[in-house]
């Protein structure tokens, strides 16, 4: 998978190719879907959300730069296997699933593994988490129609988000937003994606 579906692609950074080798991607799907677990491709997971395909959970980790010392929050849970990859490659993972179904099997799997530097929360990911903020890395993992604001206050000077945006049912773009030390935020646009809409409490 990873040679073929990643590598070959494009993502080059080493640390990201070993945590995708690391961590077991059947163990984030349903029973039913385990056959299809190492396809390059979304596969559902419940509740209408879906396990991004492995291509997209390397690019996005790759983007995101990550470093030992950093502390990340995640938007959208979903099976918690891109907070498994991250956790291989940061201090902490803090991550917020709005389906509390969801939240607790990605807790159980993720405690089921191993990895002890992820903290899992039911919850409104618009509002991010402020307890914890600033983060040097906000990843998330469904589509808002914008960024919501509170996530960019929550991203440390000199952090990056990767976000895909755009309207539901559409083709998104996958963006990169940097804050500098100043505070003042860039963004690019790095590719076409398709992800599921990112909810709220309100929808």
């Amino acid at each position: 998978m990873v040679t073929r579906q990643i590598a070959d692609r494009g993502v080059r950074d080493q640390r990201v190719l070993s945590a995708m080798r690391k961590v077991p991607r059947h163990e984030f799907v349903p029973a039913a879907e385990r056959r299809h677990a190492y396809r390059d491709t979304p596969l559902p997971i419940g509740d209408g959300q879906t396990i991004s395909q492995p291509y997209i959970v390397a690019l996005m980790t790759e983007l995101a730069r990550p470093d030992p010392s950093d502390r990340v929050l995640e938007i959208g849970t979903g099976s918690g296997y891109q907070a498994a990859v991250l956790a291989e490659l940061v201090q902490h993972v803090y991550t917020i699933e709005i389906e509390p179904v969801l939240a607790q099997r990605a807790k159980q799997a993720l405690d089921r593994i191993g990895y002890r530097n992820v903290t899992v929360r039911a919850g409104d990911g618009y509002a991010g988490w402020p307890e914890h903020a600033p983060f040097d890395i906000v990843i998330v993992t469904a589509a808002p129609d914008h960024i919501p604001q509170p996530l960019i206050d929550q991203l440390k000077a000199g952090g990056r988000m990767v976000v895909p945006v755009g309207p539901i049912a559409s083709t998104q773009q996958l963006r990169v937003l940097e804050k500098d030390t100043t505070g003042k935020v860039s963004s690019s646009v790095v590719a076409p994606v398709r992800f599921v809409p990112l909810r709220r409490n309100s929808d």
